[in-house]
Formats: structure tokens, sequence, C-alpha cells
């Protein structure tokens, strides 16, 4: 009996892959780009848009979801793409309501509904944003107690030598 390869000791782990119905598959045409999420969650970050965002990487809207559900990872940089949407969006808002839009009828923007979208989604951007600030606490925090900890390490060096000095001297 042949037994399974074993991924090397810091190999990361491998991420299942996630299935969807052979009715759903019928509409991707042309298969599917092993590197979809990477357009889907980029395309999602500019539209905020998940119908999009899966045009643009070529598969079917079910399908990122499904991903979304059982993919924790992909859950994540979902929310952070959605994030930098909207903050986008919140951009291009200020944009137009402090410059004003042209009159003449070649650029349009629907302000009432972009203002109701932005309010829809406020709780989840500040939910967003507090997981982001504390992440870089975390960072933060963790930067200085590396600093620190180097800084301990140079004063025993330092002492050690003084007394190792002292005794030779």
């Amino acid at each position: 009996m042949v037994e399974p390869k074993q991924a090397s000791p810091g190999a990361l782990p491998r991420r299942s892959r996630t299935k969807i119905s052979a009715a759903l598959q019928e509409l991707e045409k042309g298969g599917v780009n092993q590197h979809w999420r990477k357009y889907f969650l980029a395309a999602l970050a500019e539209t905020s848009n998940v119908t999009a965002a899966a045009a643009t990487a070529g598969v079917h809207p079910s399908r990122a979801y499904k991903a979304r559900r059982v993919e924790p990872e992909f859950a994540r940089k979902w929310q952070t793409a959605l994030l930098e949407g909207y903050q986008n969006l919140e951009l291009e808002v200020l944009h137009r309501l402090r410059f004003g839009e042209a009159k003449d009828g070649t650029v349009k923007f629907d302000n009432p509904n972009a203002l109701r979208l932005l309010g829809l989604h406020r709780e989840n951007v500040a939910r967003e944003r507090a997981m982001r600030d504390n992440e870089d606490l975390t960072v933060v925090r963790a930067a200085i107690d590396a600093k620190l900890e180097q800084l301990r390490r140079q004063v025993v060096a330092r002492r050690e030598a003084e007394m190792k000095d002292g005794a030779n001297g």
C-alpha cells in the first residue's frame, strides 16, 4: 500500500476545493480560472457589487457565496474588499457633493441611492474598521514588545561585558 504524501513541515495547509452544483457549473462558460478569487476580490473592492465582481472573475455568484460560507479566509478577504469598496464610494459621493457634478448629462450619479446604500452598510463598515483598528493595535503592541525585548537583551549583554571587564581589570 502506498502512503499518501505528507506536506513538508513548513508548508501551508492546502485549501480544499469548494464545489458547486453541476447546473451552476454549466452557467460558467469555459471552465473556471483557478485564480478567480483574486479577480473577484479586486472587482468587489472596486464595485461593491457581488454580481459584477463574479462576472469579472468569470464565475457564477453562487460559487462566490458558497466559497465565502465554507472558507473563513475568503470570507475575511471579502469583508475587507467590501470595506474598501464602500470607502471608495464614500469618497466619490463626498467629491460629488463638494464639487458638484456635470449637468450636461454625460455624467450622472444617483446621490440619494448612493447615500442610502452607504447608510445600509454603515454598521458593517464600522464593525470592519473596529476589527482593523484592533488588528493594528495588536501589531503595534507586538512591535513594542519585540523592541523592549531587544533593548533588555542589549542591557543584559552590556552589564555582562562590564562585569567581565571588571573581573579582568
